[in-house]
């Protein structure tokens, strides 16, 4: 029987998977024209994942190594509670990559999902579990951010194959 690390692990994976083969599916066209709310295209979505993803990825490898995390530098430029604050870290993200050109924003969101999954492997089931292991987590725990991150990608993958059965993609 899976343990419950196995199985969060696993869905992630699996949803690593649908995301790449769904990316590969499209052109480049597709990928960085405005489409959603604020004329975010495909492209701004991803940059945004990997934004939120640096986060957890550091909360995952500090949990790893028992310390504090330690978060990305741009995340100093909200200022304030920025945990607070999803609209601002998303307009940031937003200004920060959108022009970067695609393979760029792609590579990044790989190599950091990549990592997110390696750094959660790496840390004990009971660890992951406890939401009394850090105190940084405010009694949440490392499986909640695990959990979490899948959440966010699948609430961003549900829209956006919705939007391709409408363009009839």
């Amino acid at each position: 029987m899976m343990s419950m690390k196995d199985h969060i692990l696993a869905a992630l994976r699996e949803q690593f998977e649908s995301w790449e083969e769904l990316l590969a599916s499209l052109s480049e066209e597709q990928i960085t024209a405005p489409h959603f709310d604020f004329d975010w295209s495909i492209k701004d979505v991803m940059a945004q994942l990997w934004a939120w993803q640096q986060i957890s990825v550091a909360r995952m490898e500090a949990g790893g190594l028992d310390r504090e995390p330690r978060y990305p530098e741009w995340l100093a430029n909200i200022g304030g509670d920025w945990e607070e604050d999803a609209d601002r870290v998303n307009a940031l993200t937003f200004e920060n990559n959108h022009g970067k050109p695609w393979s760029e924003i792609h590579g990044n969101w790989r190599a950091g999902f990549l990592r997110f999954l390696d750094a959660g492997s790496q840390i004990s089931e009971r660890k992951l579990l406890d939401g009394d292991q850090y105190p940084w987590l405010h009694g949440y725990s490392l499986a909640f951010i695990l959990v979490a991150s899948y959440d966010h990608h699948q609430e961003h993958f549900e829209k956006l194959t919705a939007w391709l059965r409408e363009q009839g993609k």
